[in-house]
């Protein structure tokens, strides 16, 4: 077991960290983080952190360089202060995306932020539901990759106990996760055949699969700018869908998202708090939001107390 066992948390999204805090039944540790006049960030750590097993929670969500520099400079604080362990962890992992080249003359920017990670200083990553999986080898130290299936799927089967439902993957990249869903539901599966033409544009071709007269839940890992999901929609109701619903962890939701949801057929929108909603929640009545303290909660006592986290990766 390493040191006392702190929680800290940057810009990005404190509210969770002292939901996490609050689970574990601890303060949270006392850090800041101010910007000089020119926007350089500036990492101020008031704690004795000395032999600590420390816990920074920091998902690299919009604004992304932020959030990730702020990151940085507080491993380096940590590690210069002689903390025994450094966690980052992250509910959501920006540049997540960018994991390959897809055409010539690209950077793999997931490969290059993790490797300005694990130089700040960082031992160890816990995060949650990764765009892609390989996206752990690109690290050379121990990362701990959660599932949110559990949070979505107790408030899925409270919510449509008593319902034909059918899981739809909006594209077929997403068929193995809403596969793992649907069986775990006892539900029938569908998938929306896409065609994407160019980032964030997207078209939705067809369905794949029975769902009319049935209540039918969307899923995927993240909703960016709702365009796949919300044309999804439309191509469900159109075949006759009774209902309609979405569910994902990362409810990124830039740009045009929540216009889009509002105007939307969708009925209901469930995401986690990986990624603060902040006033997008007022914005937009649709939004069910899930927390995720109690996993990271669980996932933290287990790493600080060296034991198995195993049985958290379902």
């Amino acid at each position: 077991m390493q040191g006392k066992l702190t929680i800290l948390s940057g810009n990005a999204h404190p509210a969770l960290a002292r939901e996490v805090a609050a689970y574990l039944d601890m303060p949270l540790g006392a850090s800041r983080v101010t910007k000089f006049s020119d926007g350089e960030n500036m990492v101020h750590i008031d704690d004795n952190v000395r032999g600590c097993d420390v816990f920074v929670i920091q998902p690299t969500c919009a604004p992304v360089n932020d959030n990730l520099m702020e990151l940085l400079l507080m491993a380096d604080a940590l590690r210069r202060a002689s903390a025994g362990r450094v966690t980052a962890v992250i509910p959501y992992y920006g540049y997540g995306r960018q994991d390959r080249k897809v055409q010539p003359r690209v950077p793999i920017s997931s490969k290059l932020v993790a490797d300005l990670i694990t130089a700040a200083g960082i031992d160890r990553i816990l995060t949650i539901d990764l765009h892609a999986g390989q996206i752990q080898g690109f690290f050379n130290i121990p990362v701990d990759h959660l599932y949110a299936t559990p949070v979505l799927l107790d408030y899925i089967r409270k919510t449509y106990e008593h319902d034909r439902l059918v899981v739809v993957s909006p594209d077929a990249g997403g068929v193995e996760r809403a596969r793992a869903f649907a069986k775990r539901l006892d539900a029938s599966l569908a998938i929306v055949d896409k065609r994407r033409e160019r980032a964030n544009v997207s078209e939705v071709m067809h369905v794949i699969g029975d769902v009319k007269e049935m209540n039918t839940l969307l899923l995927d890992d993240m909703i960016d700018t709702a365009g796949t999901i919300t044309q999804a929609a439309a191509a469900l109701k159109r075949r006759g869908a009774r209902s309609v619903a979405a569910a994902c962890t990362h409810g990124v939701l830039s740009g045009p998202a929540i216009t889009r949801l509002n105007e939307s057929v969708l009925d209901q929108v469930i995401v986690t708090n990986t990624i603060p909603l902040n006033s997008k929640r007022d914005q937009c009545s649709k939004l069910v939001e899930l927390t995720t303290a109690p996993l990271l909660g669980e996932a933290i006592r287990s790493i600080h107390e060296e034991t198995t986290v195993s049985s958290l990766f379902v």
